[in-house]
């Protein structure tokens, strides 16, 4: 069984730092990848298997379609190690709007519900989340997700209709920051664990605040150490590299 490498052993390549053409990819890489607005995350990951000529890479942590910024890609042996970039704690600048609830939690979904919001002031909002929104807390996952039910994804069983009781998770919001409050938007920085979405976070921030809210924008800035800043989109990582392989 192959042991997992630690973080500060294997390469981190980004703006500042590629490989050569004599580095091995396949003793195990790390890339820093600025994700574009509706890319999947598996999209960014073909697109840099074909590019890279490594047949194992995969990423440690999914980013929606909706959402851009910090996705980090591993290959070769550094695959294995994965889940220690995923327990990593992670830094979102986020768009809240209030007033609406979506089917999804996020822009992507249809309207399900509208609600007063003139009410909501940035005091009420600090006040809410230094109350229910500040460290270990229980979250319920949204429909539209990854997690499986029964074998099946909760999206695919959402797509077709369906709604199955979701088990609170525990989670922890270590740090949040309002940036702006103009109204009925919030954008609000969120310093949290693995396993929360943000999403969830409009939703129920919301509803705490006796209106309805969903996920307008979402920017990933930082997983543990890597940030976004130091990372490249895939076309231009993909650029650098080929520029790289024929010289």
């Amino acid at each position: 069984m192959a042991i997992a490498l630690p973080l500060d052993e294997i390469p981190v390549f980004g703006k500042n730092n590629l490989p050569d053409k004599d580095t091995d990819l396949q003793a195990g890489a790390i890339f820093l990848i600025d994700k574009p607005l509706e890319w999947s995350s598996f999209d960014v990951v073909k697109f840099l298997r074909k590019r890279i000529r490594v047949k194992k890479v995969g990423h440690a942590g999914t980013l929606d379609p909706l959402a851009t910024g910090m996705l980090i890609l591993c290959c070769g042996k550094a695959t294995k190690s994965i889940s220690m970039i995923q327990d990593l704690p992670k830094v979102y600048t986020s768009e809240v709007t209030f007033g609406k609830a979506t089917t999804t939690y996020d822009a992507e979904g249809e309207v399900t519900e509208e609600a007063d919001w003139g009410h909501i002031t940035e005091e009420k909002i600090k006040q809410v989340l230094d109350d229910e929104f500040t460290g270990t807390v229980e979250q319920i996952p949204p429909m539209y997700s990854a997690l499986k039910y029964g074998g099946k994804k909760l999206y695919e069983l959402a797509r077709k209709g369906e709604e199955v009781v979701r088990l609170p998770r525990q989670i922890t919001f270590h740090k949040h920051e309002i940036l702006e409050f103009n109204p009925p938007k919030l954008t609000l920085r969120v310093t949290c664990s693995k396993g929360t979405y943000i999403r969830s976070l409009a939703r129920d921030l919301g509803e705490a605040l006796g209106s309805k809210g969903y996920l307008s924008g979402l920017e990933r800035t930082a997983i543990g150490h890597f940030l976004v800043e130091d990372s490249l989109t895939p076309h231009e990582m993909g650029d650098r590299l080929k520029e790289i392989w024929q010289n």
